[in-house]
């Protein structure tokens, strides 16, 4: 039986239960569904066998027909396709969507513990890569001071502006807010056992010591983390950091130092800032739910609050700015060449460098808990 149209021809014969379908001349869009019903046909008897020795041009429309088939039904045995053909197939193979598995076997017990120790594995790795990135920056600062020549200072200049300046409205008002809610909800509470007044000193630990240049960390965490992985892995994917290469040009210095040098820079200047934006936001609340004057605030501050406080703060700080900018840089040279690995790192950036601050400021407390400061 014999099927023609103005360039393909579709024969099909049957022997010993086997159906042999050979295709001849070009196959495109045109082709696509009577090739597509004669397989499916084909197949709905028994086995079929697709001769492509014919074909003189197969595009992915009829690659797709052969492929979906042999997926479905009776086994299909693909013969006679030249290099070009069969390299089409495959690839129209991978790029089909894998079905997921109905009949999932279900965990044992050794599943279990190989998957906690796969990802303890991988969480290993992933912290051996951050070292390293650390320890290139370290280098290629140390190469920067033995050169001067090599330091950009216009992109550092730039980058503090970025990091620094411009989250300074964001910090300023989170800081704000966080001083007033503090006193309003440490008045409730103090209000019942006639210690008001200790509100003071309850808005001055917090925000000195903890949660000024905490929640700082995690704003400019979110902010700067996924602006180094978004330019970074944009550079990536445009290939420029292989431009770079070429030229002569070293990625790490152009890109690593400038950024990370900003953010141990301007990140203790904007916990200075939370700081003081948390204390009059607090200071505020106090005089209006208390009647604390803005004077008797003060003095109490400073008489009750030791400077230890606000240097256990500001220590924290070099150490949040590195794991930012160290993790957001990292992620950055991650990105594959699409879109979509751009997105994925960059949320992945935000969300480890959230949790390395927290973690980091966790460790810091235990420590500073143990010495007695």
């Amino acid at each position: 039986m014999t099927e023609e149209a103005p360039t393909y021809q579709i024969e099909t014969t049957s022997q010993d239960g086997i159906t042999h379908i050979a295709l001849r001349g070009s196959f495109s869009l045109a082709g696509l569904t009577p090739l597509h019903h004669r397989l499916d046909a084909a197949l709905a008897q028994g086995p079929v066998t697709l001769d492509l020795s014919g074909v003189t041009r197969l595009d992915t429309s009829a690659a797709w027909a052969i492929v979906t088939a042999e997926a479905h039904g009776a086994p299909l045995t693909v013969t006679g396709s030249s290099e070009d053909a069969a390299t089409l197939l495959a690839t129209v193979r991978k790029a089909l969507p894998k079905p997921d598995s109905q009949n999932q076997k279900p965990k044992t017990l050794v599943d279990r513990i190989e998957g906690i120790g796969r990802a303890v594995a991988k969480s290993a790795s992933f912290a051996t890569e951050l070292l390293g990135y650390f320890g290139i920056f370290l280098h290629r600062l140390a190469r920067s001071l033995r050169h001067p020549g090599e330091f950009r200072m216009t992109a550092l200049v730039h980058h503090c502006q970025e990091v620094g300046l411009k989250a300074v409205p964001i910090v300023a008002l989170m800081s704000f807010l966080i001083g007033v809610v503090l006193a309003f909800q440490g008045s409730t509470q103090l209000r019942q056992f006639g210690a008001e007044v200790f509100v003071v000193d309850l808005i001055a630990v917090s925000v000195l010591r903890e949660l000024g240049i905490l929640l700082t960390a995690i704003i400019v965490a979110g902010r700067t983390a996924s602006a180094f992985t978004a330019a970074i892995g944009s550079m990536k994917m445009r290939e420029e950091i292989d431009a770079m290469r070429t030229l002569g040009i070293d990625p790490a210095t152009a890109l690593f130092v400038p950024r990370i040098l900003a953010l141990l820079f301007m990140l203790p200047i904007l916990g200075l800032i939370a700081n003081l934006s948390g204390l009059i936001g607090g200071a505020l609340m106090s005089w209006i739910d208390l009647g604390i004057s803005p004077g008797m605030f003060r003095t109490r501050l400073i008489e009750n609050t030791g400077i230890w406080h606000l240097a256990v703060g500001m220590i924290k700080a070099p150490f949040f700015a590195l794991i930012i900018g160290v993790v957001g840089c990292h992620a950055g040279m991650q990105v594959g060449s699409n879109a979509e690995s751009l997105g994925q790192k960059t949320s992945d950036a935000v969300v480890t460098a959230i949790f390395a601050v927290i973690v980091i400021d966790a460790v810091f407390s235990v420590f500073f808990a143990q010495v007695g400061v």
